[in-house]
Parts: structure tokens; C-alpha cells; sequence
């Protein structure tokens, strides 16, 4: 335990926090229960108050601006199996109320890594994604980023009803009660059927994505503390479903059907025909859920939001961590404001971290001998603003797409062959 980063975060909590009165106790009494366990126990102020300032740390997410708004729930007395999944599907119709048309970000944080133990964790990446099959030919039916996925469920005896938006099960692993496999019921999936304003065949394709983008597989830093299952949403860009799941060549790859159907010229590439299937896909996805009341951002409106936020950070005499490449949407990019500036790139903490173990078992499903608890990468001596992360945090409100997550994005950092510690 990093006793420096946690009395940062203690007196961080009580400055911005003056009803709590001075550090200095609290301060004491973390440091006799670090010597005496290796750790320390969060206070629900700070859990919650650690929470919100993770995503506002979070250098790739646009959708900031919301941070004061995460509704914090602190599960961490929750450890079996059992009980964990039925937090989940808590979590899952709390962040989407469909009877209510609401949806809000959310984070169920549980029990924190113990040094030196093992630890309970959510194998998939998001607590909704939708299953792969591969066919004799080498096709693929459903989402080809999960094919290996679908294959480890089935071999431990799941099977999906072999349709292209097929719910995949939830995967949880905890040292009592080692893996065990999960069907979400059909009332915590709030699913949009996709449709177009102007093009009535649209409906006839039976697309469908859900409205809850949550991350289920990034490791919460809070003053020191690692909280390995933590999943968190926000609400959809409309471009990372109509843009990247739904358009991609690796993933459900429609912009060449829907292109055949609005009649376009697909011979040449100077027809733009990709470019004009992709708007329509958006705009579908947007007014698809429109007509739900299922709450999404264009990307027009979430970057001058981003802006905002960051005039409001610079104002407060923060910096604001963003990734560029991250924050430009992968559609009309050159439109939207945030493409015209540059950003600091910054590890500030608390922050969400994605560990390459976690990252690899979210897309293969395959087990693997539990390690000991995660730690956070070791923070550098000098300003702590301009040391990166071992992998940048997702946005609550952003999906993950193809590997890495979109192909504007940098790839997976690997690690420095000096350090060990992975650059980005």
C-alpha cells in the first residue's frame, strides 16, 4: 500500500469536503490501519467522493461533464457468487429504468483486493454484450468480437437461442465460489429496436443494441485501494454503436447491406457510398432511441458538452486528462469542436484501469490461475500529471468496440521492457 497516494487522497476528501473537518485524524488512523493490515477501509464519503472523481480523471471519456451525478453503490460487504450476479442485475435496471425512460450512471463497487489473496471478479467486459457463432464456412453470425467468447460459454454448457443479438451469459469468479455462469433475465436487458425516419426497410433488418453500456472489467484506484469489480455506465454516443458496433468490418460490418439497399454505387470508393450508409445507420441509432426514451448523445452536442466541462475544470484550477484520439468522435470528427485543440494527457487518481489480464480474459473467456491482488502501476517522484497510466480508463458511457476499442485509437499499450510498466 502507497501510503503517500493515500494520504493525497484523504486530504483531497476533507479540503473539498470542509464539513468533515481536519485531515489530520483521519490521516492517523489510516497509517496505523495500513501498518497493522496493509491496507485500509474507505469511508463512504470517500468511496462515493472516489468514485466521482475517477470518472472525472477518466482521460478518454467526453461525457465528464455528468461526473457529480454517478450513483454510487457500495456493495462491498457483497462477496458470493450468487448474491454478487444478483447485484448486477440490480445495477443493470437501476442504470436503465425503462418504465421511468431513464437512464443514469451507476456504479456498484465491491469488495476491495486484499494483498497477497485472491480477489472476486466479472469476466466479461460489459455486463451486456451479444454472442458469436462461427459457421462451417468461416462466417460469423452475431458479434465477431466475442466468437471465442461464445465458444468458452458453450463449452461450459451455455447455449444462446443462434441469433445475431443473442444476450451473452454473465461470468463470475470469486474465491469461494470459483466461476460460475450466469443468464440475465430479459428485465434487466433494455434493448432498442432499431428502425429509420425515412427508410421503412430499416425495421425489416431486425437490428437491435441495448441502452446500458456497462464496463464490468476495469480495476477503480481510489487513495491506493484497488476495487477489481466495480462495473459502472454511463449512456451511449450514438456513433459508438452506429459508428463502430454496428459499422465495423470486425464487428457487424452492415454499412455493405445497408448501402445495396439505399441503392448506392458500391463500385467506387469516390461514390462515398460507406460514408452516406454510415450517417443513415446513425441517424437510425439516434432516433431509434429516441422513439424508446432510451437516453443518448450525438456527438455534435456531447463535444461542445466536453468543452463546458473543460471550461469549468480550467476555471476550478484543474487540469482536464484527455486522450485526443479518444475524445474526437470516429464520425465527422472534423466537425465537432474538441477535433480543433490539444489536451493534457495526464494519470491523475483515482482513475479506472484496465489489466491486461482482465482485458484478455474479456474476450476469451479462458480461465486462469488467480493472481494475487492487482496493485496499482507505481506512481513516479516527480509531478504526477504527466505520468500515464498503465491503460487509460473507458468512459462510464462509452462501449468497447474492436480491439482496441475503435480503430482511430492507439493500440493496447505494450509494456516497457525496463520497467515493466505499460505505456501509452
Amino acid at each position: 500500500m502507497d501510503y503517500p497516494e493515500a494520504a493525497e487522497f484523504i486530504r483531497r476528501v476533507h479540503t473539498d469536503h470542509p464539513d468533515l473537518g481536519p485531515a489530520e485524524p483521519r490521516l492517523e488512523a489510516v497509517a496505523a490501519e495500513i501498518a497493522a493490515t496493509g491496507t485500509y477501509t474507505h469511508t463512504s464519503t470517500e468511496l462515493t467522493y472516489g468514485a466521482k472523481l475517477a470518472w472525472r480523471n477518466a482521460s478518454r471519456c467526453i461525457g465528464r461533464l455528468y461526473w457529480k451525478s454517478l450513483v454510487v453503490r457500495d456493495r462491498r460487504h457483497v462477496t458470493g457468487a450468487d448474491e454478487i450476479f444478483t447485484e448486477v442485475v440490480e445495477h443493470l435496471r437501476t442504470a436503465g429504468d425503462r418504465k421511468r425512460k431513464a437512464i443514469r450512471p451507476v456504479i456498484t463497487i465491491f469488495a476491495p483486493a486484499t494483498p497477497h489473496e485472491p480477489y472476486a471478479r466479472i469476466w466479461n467486459e460489459q455486463l451486456v454484450r451479444y454472442a458469436g457463432y462461427r459457421r462451417p464456412d468461416g462466417s460469423v453470425l452475431g458479434d465477431p468480437r466475442y466468437v471465442d467468447f461464445t465458444a468458452a460459454m458453450a463449452e461450459r454448457g451455455w447455449r444462446g437461442k443462434g441469433e445475431a443479438f443473442d444476450v451473452l451469459p454473465v461470468v463470475v469468479q470469486t474465491p469461494g465460489d470459483g466461476v460460475r455462469v450466469f443468464e440475465l433475465p430479459d428485465t434487466a436487458v433494455w434493448e432498442v429496436p432499431l428502425a429509420h425516419p425515412d427508410l421503412p426497410w430499416f425495421a425489416d433488418l431486425a437490428l437491435r443494441w441495448h441502452a446500458v453500456p456497462a464496463i464490468a472489467n476495469m480495476r477503480l484506484v481510489i487513495g491506493g485501494v484497488s476495487y477489481p469489480l466495480a462495473p459502472f455506465n454511463g449512456w451511449y454516443l450514438g456513433t459508438e454503436i452506429g459508428g463502430r458496433n454496428l459499422a465495423d468490418a470486425d464487428r457487424y460490418n452492415l454499412l455493405p447491406l445497408i448501402a445495396k439497399l439505399m441503392g448506392l454505387d458500391t463500385a467506387s470508393e469516390r461514390s462515398l457510398w460507406r460514408d452516406r450508409a454510415l450517417i443513415e445507420l446513425n441517424r437510425a441509432v439516434l432516433w431509434s432511441f429516441d422513439q424508446a426514451g432510451a437516453r443518448i448523445s450525438d456527438h455534435h452536442s456531447e463535444s461542445r458538452h466536453f468543452l463546458t466541462h473543460v471550461a469549468k475544470e480550467e476555471k476550478a484550477g484543474r487540469i482536464v486528462p484527455a486522450d485526443w484520439s479518444w475524445i474526437v468522435p470516429p464520425v465527422s470528427g472534423g466537425l465537432t469542436p474538441v477535433f480543433h485543440r490539444y489536451y493534457d494527457e495526464a494519470d491523475l487518481r483515482p482513475n479506472f484501469y484496465l489489466d491486461e489480464e482482465a482485458r484478455d480474459l474479456g474476450s476469451t473467456a479462458r480461465p486462469q490461475v488467480q493472481r494475487p491482488a492487482p496493485r496499482p502501476s507505481p506512481r513516479p517522484h516527480h509531478d504526477d500529471r504527466t505520468a500515464h497510466h498503465a491503460q487509460p480508463a473507458r468512459c462510464p458511457g462509452r462501449a468497447p468496440v474492436p480491439t482496441p476499442r475503435l480503430p482511430l485509437r492507439p493500440a493496447y499499450p505494450q509494456p516497457d521492457p525496463s520497467t515493466g510498466v505499460l505505456k501509452v
